[in-house]
């Protein structure tokens, strides 16, 4: 990796990250895209996906997001599996380091993405993909006609609930308090359904398999420590997600929660030159395919941004010149 000035460096390899190279790459941008060793995303702990345009008969994750990766590779996009460790765009260039080696660029795209919070349990680890899921939009569809149970207490939990309620013939909500988080509508609306069962004060101690596919959940009622077992062949985790913005907060506007401020209608924050795209500034959609719809306009923003930067720049010179 050379010492060069680069025009643009995407940080984050997910499906905003990689969208945002192919468009950078193909107005000749050169971009760096400093994926991490996590690349990919959340899709990396997706089995099949079904709701994103093109793959009209589904796709495994991690061949969606090799296949994002290779189409920008294809156009120019440089590569470095590696994690970003400290950040400077208090000036032009801006400075990246990864570990001791520093890169600089014009303009900086963060695509870091967000971390859906988990339980914390091995089975709940081994079984991602095969049962446990962070998304029920997403996923949902895969468990017709199945009990799955749901943890949270938040309106995501509520909402995720009442979804999934279209799909699987019972849904038991699981949450550690009495009290809930959610608004009171939201837990109106859930306590209407006659397909949700509510569980508390509980957490779940184990997700049990059966030849590889999660089968049951097993409860603790945190008042009396009584655990039973429960059938489920489905558990949605909704205890809320992390952006991975923490490298940036002390440079970047963002809200109580880390996600990342961008201007109305525009990826642009409020440092000039860098852009945001993806889950770091969205909390609301959180779908591949609207983190790749925001890559996409980053880049676009990127381009303009510089090209009317080099604009400036040249417009100065001849003023110099002529002067």
């Amino acid at each position: 990796m050379n010492a060069e000035t680069r025009e643009l460096i995407i940080i984050g390899g997910g499906p905003a990250g990689y969208t945002a190279a192919l468009y950078a790459a193909r107005a000749n941008l050169e971009p760096l895209v400093i994926e991490g060793f996590a690349w990919g995303g959340q899709l990396m702990i997706t089995s099949d996906v079904e709701n994103y345009p093109g793959y009209a008969d589904g796709i495994m994750g991690p061949a969606m997001m090799q296949d994002f990766r290779r189409q920008a590779e294809r156009f120019g996009a440089e590569f470095l599996t590696d994690d970003v460790t400290k950040v400077d765009f208090s000036e032009h260039p801006f400075r990246v380091w990864v570990g001791e080696q520093e890169l600089a660029a014009e303009s900086v795209i963060v695509a870091t993405g967000a971390s859906a919070r988990q339980l914390g349990l091995e089975s709940e680890r081994l079984l991602q993909g095969r049962g446990v899921s962070y998304c029920a939009v997403c996923d949902a569809a895969f468990f017709r006609e199945k009990e799955v149970v749901v943890v949270g207490g938040g309106d995501s939990a509520m909402e995720e609930a009442i979804f999934l309620t279209k799909f699987a013939t019972k849904v038991t909500l699981v949450h550690r308090r009495n009290e809930f988080r959610a608004s009171q509508i939201m837990i109106d609306r859930a306590r209407a359904n006659g397909k949700i069962e509510f569980v508390t004060p509980a957490t779940v101690d184990e997700v049990v398999a059966d030849n590889g596919q999660t089968a049951a959940v097993r409860l603790r009622d945190l008042d009396t420590d009584e655990v039973r077992e429960i059938p489920a062949q489905g558990l949605f985790v909704a205890i809320g997600h992390d952006p991975n913005t923490k490298l940036f907060l002390d440079q970047l506007d963002h809200d109580a929660a880390g996600y990342l401020l961008t201007k109305p209608g525009s990826t642009e924050t409020n440092v000039e030159g860098v852009f945001a795209a993806g889950d770091v500034v969205d909390h609301t959609y959180r779908q591949a395919v609207t983190a790749a719809g925001s890559g996409a306009m980053s880049a676009l923003d990127a381009e303009r941004w510089l090209a009317a930067r080099e604009g400036h720049a040249a417009t100065a010179l001849a003023a110099e010149r002529t002067g």
